[in-house]
């Protein structure tokens, strides 16, 4: 699948973002299962056209989520995704972030180009206030791409998320908006 501008949401100078999309199922999947032993034990995306069916199905349809996926100019291929879980309007306008890259794109910086431009998307378009994101201690690299992209570490919640058959404890990183909007 390509970045096709008329489906691009945001570019940044190696990758855009644009909705996901059931036709992605073969491509995301196949990355996926490429991926495993990069994602273990922190994150678990759909290894089978059923479930991602089941994984984009509220990303495409279900307002309080929005999904992106991560795709280099180059190669058109899907290299990664950002996800936008539980967003609350009104007085809270925030939303909490799930991400991942893919092996073949790991280590080159395009999930924190990526990660930028989802924070603008956010910001702006769709007039967030606070984007949240729950790592686990030991996730050194998910805990760097949120620092470099300017998120703080707000505290720490014991048995916070059940992953992997376990409730796992979390560091809480948050980013508000830059104007105060």
């Amino acid at each position: 699948m390509s970045d096709d501008p008329g489906t691009c949401l945001a570019a940044g100078p190696r990758v855009g973002l644009r909705p996901f999309s059931l036709a992605d199922a073969e491509e995301f999947t196949a990355r996926a299962r490429e991926s495993r032993e990069l994602h273990r034990p922190w994150l678990f995306p759909p290894c089978t056209p059923e479930a991602y069916a089941a994984y984009a199905g509220p990303l495409i349809e279900d307002p309080a989520r929005a999904g992106f996926l991560v795709c280099e100019h180059t190669s058109g291929g899907i290299a990664g995704f950002v996800n936008i879980n539980n967003i609350v309007r009104g007085a809270f306008r925030g939303g909490a972030l799930g991400y991942g890259t893919f092996a073949h794109a790991a280590g080159r910086g395009l999930l924190t180009e990526a990660l930028g431009l989802v924070l603008e998307h956010a910001f702006g378009p769709l007039e967030l206030h606070r984007l949240e994101a729950n790592i686990q201690p030991g996730n050194t690299a998910s805990r760097a791409l949120v620092r470099r992209a300017g998120f703080r570490l707000e505290g720490f919640s014991p048995a916070m998320l059940h992953i992997d058959g376990a409730w796992r404890d979390h560091e809480r990183w948050a980013i508000t908006a830059p104007d105060g909007h």
